[in-house]
């Protein structure tokens, strides 16, 4: 496996189904909390892929607000998600992801 994203996606894929606990419940909708996970995330090492997984409240499945059920706040539908290289641009990140999965930082 020598795609870096592939490998990416594949360390993600392990460490939340082996468990790793992540601040998924914590959503960043404020402009305050969007940079209080900004500021968290540019304090780690670039290298630092499980502190930005928990961080970032990454989940393998999509995450739908009990207030708003009919959006699905995952990847696909994140402005920071790029199709074609299945890649989260956020600068903070910059990670291969899959589509399904799900962050905190999430933005339409």
């Amino acid at each position: 496996m020598n795609d870096p994203l592939e490998l990416d996606r594949s360390r993600i894929q392990k460490m939340l189904a082996d468990g790793l606990n992540t601040d998924w419940h914590d959503r960043a909708y404020t402009h305050g909390q969007i940079q209080g996970v900004v500021q968290k995330l540019q304090a780690l090492r670039s290298d630092d892929l499980e502190g930005k997984i928990r961080i970032s409240g990454f989940t393998l499945t999509p995450y739908v607000h009990e207030e708003a059920p009919d959006i699905e706040q995952d990847c696909k539908t994140c402005m920071y998600y790029e199709a074609h290289r299945r890649y989260c641009a956020l600068p903070e990140l910059k990670l291969g992801v899959e589509p399904e999965w799900s962050c905190i930082l999430w933005r339409i």
